[in-house]
C-alpha cells in the first residue's frame, strides 16, 4: 500500500530542501537526496561513511530522463532500458555537462537507473512535478541506506536501525522483492568496446545480450587493463556487504563440522539452503531457499539476523557455481572479505 499523498509530498519538499530520505527499490532500500544539489549528496556521504570518490547511482522518474544526466548515448542504452527499465539494470554512461562531479566519485561517468519499486517510482515522479532538484534536474542519488561497506537493508526497520536520526524520512515499502543491488553494465566506453558488466545482479548477461545482440564482458579488467579503463561503481570492493561478526563460505560437508564448538572454540550460527544435519553444534540455523530468486530476497534479512544473534562465526554454505547464482556468490565473497572488519577474505578452515 502506498503512503497518503501527504507523506509524498513531504519526502518531495525533503529533497527539495537539501534533507535525506530513505525509500524502498525493488533492489534494497536507497538513501536519497537530490542528486543536483552538492550539498545534499554530501549528507549521504557523511550519514554512511562513505569514501568520497565512490559514485553514487542516480534514479530518475522514467527513461525520458536519460538524456538530461548522460551524453553520447549509444542505441544499445535506448534497446536495454525499452527492455529492461523500469528494473535492476543500472547503466554506465558519459555524465552529461554540468552535472556534479560529487555524485560521480569525480568521474565523467554516471551511473543511472529508473527502480520498479511502485513506492520509489511514486516519489521520482513526484519529485519531477514538483520541479525537480536544484537546476530543475529531477534525479534521486539513492546508494543503499546503510553503513558503507555492510549488509544493505531489504526492510524499512534495518534502515531505522542502522542510521537512525541522521535519515529525516524513511518511506516504509515493505520487504524489497529482489533483495540484491542491480546489475551494474558499463556503456560508456564506446562503440568498439563489448559491454561490460561491473556488477552482476538479477538481470544476467544472458539477458541483456538478448537485448543488443552480443554477450557483455564481464568482471572488471578489460584486456588492455589501463586504468582509466573502467569505471569505479558502486559494490566493486573486494570487501562489501559485509557484516561485523566474522564469516566463511564453507561446503555443506564441512560445515557440520566447523559449527561444532570444540572444532572451533567459537560460537558459530549457519546460513544454508541445504537441510542441515540434526547434530550439527550451531547456536543458530537459518535455512534460505535452494531457489535462486527467493535465496536473494531473504539473504541480507538472514545475515543482519544472524549478526544480531551472539555468534562468534558467521558459516555460510556455499551456493552452486551456475550462472543462476552468480549474484549471489559474488555479494556472499564480498561479505566473507569484508567481515569482522577483517578486509581480506579468511580461509575456509
Amino acid at each position: 500500500m502506498l503512503p497518503e499523498a501527504a507523506v509524498i509530498d513531504h519526502a518531495v519538499a525533503l529533497l527539495q530542501a537539501g534533507e535525506l530520505v530513505a525509500f524502498p527499490t525493488e533492489t534494497v532500500y536507497g538513501l536519497g537526496a537530490d542528486a543536483a544539489n552538492p550539498a545534499a549528496v554530501g549528507r549521504i556521504f557523511a550519514a554512511k561513511g562513505r569514501p568520497a570518490d565512490h559514485p553514487l547511482i542516480v534514479h530518475l522518474p522514467a527513461d525520458g530522463y536519460l538524456d538530461h544526466w548522460a551524453s553520447d548515448i549509444p542505441r544499445q542504452a535506448w534497446e536495454l532500458t525499452e527492455a529492461f527499465w523500469p528494473g535492476p539494470l543500472t547503466l554506465i554512461l558519459r555524465r552529461a555537462r554540468g552535472i556534479p562531479s560529487v555524485v560521480t566519485g569525480g568521474q565523467e561517468t554516471i551511473g543511472l537507473r529508473v527502480p520498479a519499486h511502485p513506492l520509489a517510482l511514486t516519489l521520482l515522479r513526484a519529485f519531477a512535478e514538483a520541479g525537480g532538484g536544484l537546476g530543475g534536474l529531477c534525479g534521486v542519488a539513492a546508494p543503499s541506506a546503510n553503513r558503507f561497506g555492510r549488509i544493505s537493508p531489504t526492510e524499512a526497520a534495518h534502515v531505522r536501525a542502522e542510521l537512525g536520526e541522521s535519515v529525516r524520512l524513511i518511506l516504509d515499502g515493505g520487504r524489497c522483492a529482489v533483495g540484491i543491488e542491480s546489475t551494474i553494465l558499463d556503456l560508456s566506453r564506446g562503440a568498439g568496446e563489448a559491454p561490460r558488466v561491473l556488477r552482476p545482479g538479477a538481470i544476467t548477461p544472458e539477458q541483456i545480450a538478448t537485448v543488443i545482440g552480443r554477450l557483455p564482458a564481464v568482471g572488471s579488467q578489460p584486456q588492455d587493463a589501463r586504468a582509466d579503463a573502467v569505471p569505479r561503481v558502486p559494490g566493486a570492493l573486494a570487501a562489501h556487504y559485509a557484516p561485523a561478526t566474522p564469516m566463511r563460505l564453507l561446503p555443506a560437508t564441512d560445515i557440520a563440522r566447523l559449527a561444532s564448538a570444540p572444532a572451533t572454540g567459537r560460537r558459530c550460527a549457519v546460513l544454508c539452503h541445504s537441510r542441515m544435519a540434526a547434530e550439527t553444534a550451531a547456536l543458530l540455523v537459518r535455512q534460505l531457499p535452494a531457489d535462486p530468486t527467493r535465496y536473494a530476497r531473504e539473504l541480507y534479512a538472514a545475515l543482519r539476523e544472524l549478526d544480531q544473534s551472539s555468534a562468534e562465526l558467521i558459516v555460510v554454505e556455499e551456493v552452486p557455481a551456475t550462472a543462476a547464482w552468480s549474484a549471489i556468490a559474488d555479494r556472499l565473497r564480498r561479505a566473507a572479505c569484508g567481515a569482522g572488519g577483517v578486509g581480506k577474505c579468511l580461509p575456509a578452515a
